[in-house]
C-alpha cells in the first residue's frame, strides 16, 4: 500500500495566513494522520452487508455522542470499500483529504477534474450519521440527478438512504427525498421549498425537515456570485394595472440625445425635459411626477430601460413565448428568474410575449442567508482562495487549498492585448485558424450569447466547423461538452463551460486521446477578462486535467465591455492615448495595469456583496424572529391568550361548538395576521432600500441608517399584532355561522409562485455608492464634487432606472 503523499504548505502561504488573520491551510499535512487511519482498515474480505453493519454501528455511535471526528477513520475506510467495489473507483489522498477539510466547515479548493463528487461521500456520510440528514446543493437539477443517481450505489452499500430533489416534483416526493440520509438538489429549489415551508398551515405540510447540514458544489459561485440573486415567493396581486403595452410602444418613438439619454457606462436611462413632455402630452395624465402617478413613472422608467438598455441575445432571449434572462457570467439561462419591480412586464410588453406576472411578494430570502441557516456548512470549488477573506468574514468559514492528484501541466499564457475590439477579434480568429490546422482541440470563452453566435459565423465563414454551447443549446450542454477534447473539435461557449463540466481528451470514449496528447491537450481561449479573476480560473481549469497537458490564453481589448461598465476603458485610453493598430500591443507595463484593473473591479464587486449582505442580513433577522412567531402558532402555543381579554368570545364560542373551534379561528386569524404584516413589512423595507442611500449624500452611512429604521419599524410591527389580533378576534362576535365557518379555513393563496430577482441591470443604489463604477465615479467625484451629487441626486427622482 502506498504511502500517502505530502504536500508541505511554503512560507508564502504560512505568511499570508499570518498577516490577513485568514484561516487557510495549504496542503494535506493536517489530513495526512486520518489518511493513514483509512488506509489501514482492510475491508478486503468484508462482504457487502458488512460494509451497512459496521455503519449502522457507527450510527448507534454518533447517536450516543461520539465526536464524528473520531469516527472518520473506520467511516473512511467504509467508503474506500465501498466506492470500489460499487463505481471500480479508488479514492487519491487529495480527495480523502478534501473529504475530512470538508468535515471541518471549510471551503476546500480543489483543482477542476479531481472529483469533487466522490470526494463529498465522505463527508456526507459521516454527516448522516447523526441521522439529521445533509443536503449537497449543486449549481443546477443536471447535476443534482446526474450525482445522486452516479453515488447513490456506494451510499446503499452503506446502508444509507439518497434522495434527489428537482424542479416540478410534488411536495409527497420533495417529502420523501429530503427525509433520505443524503440529499441531492439544487441551492435555489432547496431555498424555494425552504420559503414555501414559511406559509404552510399545517406543520404536516412542510417537505423539509430541520436543516442540519449542506456541502455546496462549486461553492465560492453559490455563496458569493450568487449572493445578488435573492429568491422571492409571491402569489397574484389584484391591484396591479399592466401599462406594458402601451408604453412599449410609446417608449419606441422616443429618439435618444432628444428625448432620453444614458450614463456614460449605459447602465441607467433618463428623460431629458424635452422626452418628459412628450410623454406627458402622449399619456394625457398630468404630470410624470405627481405623487398620484408615482406608480405611472415607475412603469415609464421601466419600459424605457427595457427598450433601450436591455437587449436580447445578450440579456435575455425570446424563447417559448418566455423571456429568459441570460447570466451575464456563465451564459446560462437563469431559471426562474425575474427582473424586479415592473421590468420584467416591461420586457415582456417590448417583445410581444404574454405577462408572466410578479405580483405581491409573500416572502425572500437570499441563497447566503439560506445556506448560513445550516449549522454545519462546507464547500467544494477550483477557486476558493482567492474569495478566502470574503468567505471568513461573511460565513466564518476557512479554506483549504488541496494539491491536485497528478502535477499540472498546464500553460497559461500571457495576455494578447490589443486597442480595440475589432483588432482583437481577427486576431482570435486567425488563432483559432492557425491551430485547428493542427489537429488540437479547441474551446473559446466568450462574454455573451451574442459573441459566442457572431465568433461561430466567423468562424463558418473561414471553413472551420465548431460546436456552439451557450443559453440556446443549455440542454444539450453535457453531450457538447463530452465531445470538446476531441481531435480537432473547436467548441465556442460562453462561461457555461466553466462550471460542473469535465472535457476529456480524445472525446467521450478517449479513442483519440495519444492523438491529442501529441498536439499538445485542449487550448482554451478567452475572449476578454471576467470581474472576477476566479471566473477566469474556472475558464482556464477546463485545460490540463489530472496532469493532462493544455493551455491557456485570454484575448483582451482595452474597450471590451468590462471596461467600459466600470468606467476604465476611458481611463486607458487618456493614459496611454492609443491609436487604434491591429497588431497586438506590447510592453509590460500594460499588462499590469489590466491585471490591476481587473483586482480594482474584484475588489468593487466584493464590497458591493458585503453591503447587501448587511441589508440583508437586518431583513433576514427579522423574518427568523417572525416565523418562530409562526411557528408556535402552528405547535398551538399561541404567544397571546385572548381569553382573557374577550370574555365575550369565550361564551360566544361556547354556544357554536366550543373552545376547540374558537383554538381554530385564532390559528387562522394569527397566521393570516402574520403572513400579511410580513408581507406589508418587506414592500415597506424595499421602498426604504430604495431611498435609503440618499443619506449617503449627507454624510450617513446608508447601512446604519437603513438597520436603525428598519429595526424601527419592524418594532412597530410586533407592537401592533396582539392589538391587530384582538381586534379581529373581536370581529367575529358580528359574524354570522357562514362567516365563522368561512374564517376557520386555511387562508394560503390560492396559486403562488416562486422565482428569483436579478438586479444586474439597476446601477445607481448600491453600486455607484460603493464604487461600482469605477471611472466615472471616481473622476466625476473628484473633478465636480458636490456638483456631481447634486446631479446624482437629480437623477435619482427624475431618471433612475429602477423604478421605485
Amino acid at each position: 500500500m502506498a504511502e500517502p503523499s505530502s504536500t508541505h504548505s511554503p512560507w508564502w502561504s504560512r505568511l499570508l495566513r499570518w498577516s490577513r488573520g485568514e484561516r487557510i491551510t495549504v496542503g494535506l499535512d493536517p489530513w495526512l494522520p486520518t489518511i493513514r487511519a483509512i488506509r489501514a482498515v482492510d475491508l478486503a474480505a468484508a462482504p457487502d452487508a458488512a460494509l451497512a453493519a459496521r455503519t449502522a454501528a457507527l450510527r448507534a455511535s454518533a447517536r450516543a455522542g461520539t465526536p464524528l471526528a473520531a469516527l472518520a477513520p473506520e467511516l473512511g475506510a467504509l467508503v474506500l470499500a465501498a466506492a470500489r467495489r460499487a463505481l471500480g473507483l479508488e479514492l487519491h489522498d487529495c480527495q480523502l483529504a478534501a473529504g475530512l477539510a470538508l468535515g471541518q466547515r471549510l471551503v476546500v479548493e480543489l483543482p477542476t477534474g479531481e472529483g469533487k463528487t466522490l470526494a463529498a461521500v465522505l463527508p456526507a456520510a459521516l454527516q448522516a450519521l447523526s441521522g439529521q440528514g445533509v443536503h449537497v446543493l449543486t449549481f443546477n437539477d443536471f447535476l443534482a440527478r446526474r450525482d445522486a443517481a452516479w453515488m447513490g450505489p456506494v451510499y446503499r452499500l452503506l446502508g444509507l438512504t439518497v434522495g434527489c430533489v428537482q424542479e416540478g416534483q410534488d411536495p409527497d416526493a420533495k417529502r420523501a427525498a429530503y427525509a433520505c440520509d443524503v440529499t441531492y438538489a439544487t441551492a435555489k429549489e432547496a431555498g424555494f421549498d425552504f420559503l414555501r415551508d414559511g406559509l404552510v398551515q399545517r406543520v404536516a405540510d412542510r417537505v423539509h425537515r430541520l436543516l442540519h447540514a449542506v456541502l455546496l458544489d462549486e461553492a465560492d459561485s453559490l455563496l458569493l456570485d450568487e449572493a445578488r440573486v435573492p429568491l422571492v415567493i409571491a402569489s397574484a396581486d389584484a391591484g396591479v394595472v399592466d401599462h406594458g403595452p402601451r408604453l412599449a410602444a410609446l417608449v419606441r418613438t422616443l429618439q435618444r440625445g432628444r428625448d432620453y439619454d444614458t450614463d456614460a457606462e449605459h447602465r441607467s436611462v433618463f428623460l431629458t425635459e424635452e422626452g418628459i413632455r412628450r410623454v406627458e402630452d402622449a399619456l394625457g395624465q398630468g404630470g410624470l411626477y405627481d405623487a398620484a402617478n408615482h406608480p405611472l413613472l415607475a412603469a415609464v422608467s421601466c419600459a424605457l430601460h427595457a427598450e433601450v438598455l436591455l437587449r436580447a441575445g445578450v440579456d435575455y432571449l425570446v424563447r417559448d413565448g418566455r423571456i429568459e434572462i441570460v447570466d451575464e457570467f456563465t451564459g446560462r439561462v437563469m431559471d426562474l428568474r425575474h427582473w424586479p419591480d415592473g421590468l420584467q412586464a416591461a420586457v415582456e410588453a417590448k417583445e410581444g410575449v404574454a405577462a408572466q406576472g410578479v405580483g405581491r411578494i409573500l416572502g425572500t430570502l437570499t441563497l447566503q442567508g439560506f445556506c448560513a441557516r445550516y449549522p454545519h456548512l462546507a464547500g467544494m470549488t477550483a477557486t476558493a482562495l482567492s474569495a478566502a477573506d470574503e468567505l471568513r468574514e461573511v460565513f466564518d468559514l476557512g479554506v483549504a487549498v488541496l494539491p491536485p492528484h497528478l502535477p499540472s501541466r498546464r500553460q497559461d499564457l500571457p495576455d494578447a492585448l490589443f486597442s480595440h475590439g475589432e483588432a482583437k477579434g481577427r486576431a482570435l480568429l486567425a488563432e483559432i485558424v492557425r491551430v485547428h490546422g493542427t489537429g488540437r482541440p479547441i474551446l473559446v470563452g466568450t462574454a455573451s450569447v451574442r459573441e459566442s453566435e457572431a465568433l461561430a459565423r466567423d468562424l463558418a465563414g473561414a471553413g472551420v466547423p465548431c460546436q456552439v454551447l451557450n443559453a440556446w443549446h443549455d440542454e444539450q450542454e453535457a453531450a457538447i461538452i463530452a465531445e470538446a477534447g476531441r481531435l480537432g473539435a473547436v467548441t465556442v461557449s460562453t462561461n457555461m463551460a466553466g462550471r460542473g463540466t469535465d472535457i476529456r481528451l480524445g472525446g467521450a470514449d478517449g479513442r483519440e486521446r495519444d492523438a491529442v496528447l501529441a498536439c499538445g491537450g485542449l487550448l482554451v481561449l478567452g475572449t476578454g477578462r471576467q470581474e472576477s479573476l476566479r471566473l477566469d480560473r474556472q475558464l482556464r481549469g477546463r485545460a490540463g486535467r489530472q496532469g493532462d497537458p493544455g493551455a491557456s490564453r485570454l484575448f483582451v481589448a482595452l474597450d471590451d465591455d468590462l471596461f467600459v461598465r466600470h468606467g476604465l476603458a476611458a481611463l486607458f485610453q487618456s493614459r496611454y492615448a492609443f491609436v487604434p493598430q491591429e497588431e497586438e500591443l506590447s510592453g509590460e507595463r500594460l499588462p499590469q495595469e489590466v491585471r490591476r484593473a481587473q483586482r480594482i473591479i474584484e475588489g468593487s464587486c466584493g464590497d458591493l456583496r458585503r453591503s447587501l449582505h448587511q441589508f440583508t442580513r437586518v431583513v433576514e433577522r427579522q423574518q427568523e424572529e417572525l416565523q418562530r412567531l409562526r411557528d408556535a402558532v402552528l405547535a398551538d402555543a399561541p404567544p397571546w391568550d385572548w381569553r382573557v381579554a374577550l370574555p365575550e368570545l369565550c361564551a360566544a364560542a361556547s354556544a357554536r361548538g366550543g373552545a376547540a373551534r374558537l383554538d381554530r379561528l385564532q390559528r387562522q386569524s394569527l397566521l393570516r395576521l402574520l403572513d400579511q404584516a410580513w408581507a406589508d413589512h418587506l414592500a415597506a423595507l424595499e421602498d426604504l432600500r430604495e431611498s435609503i442611500h440618499l443619506v449617503h449624500l449627507a454624510g450617513q452611512s446608508p447601512i446604519q441608517e437603513f438597520e436603525k429604521r428598519a429595526s424601527e419599524v419592524f418594532r412597530e410591527l410586533l407592537a401592533d399584532l396582539e392589538e391587530e389580533h384582538l381586534a379581529a378576534l373581536g370581529g367575529l362576535l358580528e359574524l354570522d355561522e357562514a362567516a365563522w365557518a368561512a374564517a376557520e379555513q386555511p387562508h394560503a393563496p390560492a396559486a403562488t409562485w416562486t422565482y428569483l430577482v436579478h438586479d444586474e441591470h439597476f446601477g445607481w443604489n448600491l453600486e455607484l455608492l460603493q464604487g461600482r463604477h469605477i471611472g466615472s465615479s471616481a473622476v466625476a467625484a473628484a473633478v465636480f464634487g458636490p456638483l456631481f451629487l447634486l446631479l446624482l441626486l437629480v437623477r435619482r427622482f427624475r431618471g433612475r432606472s429602477s423604478p421605485g
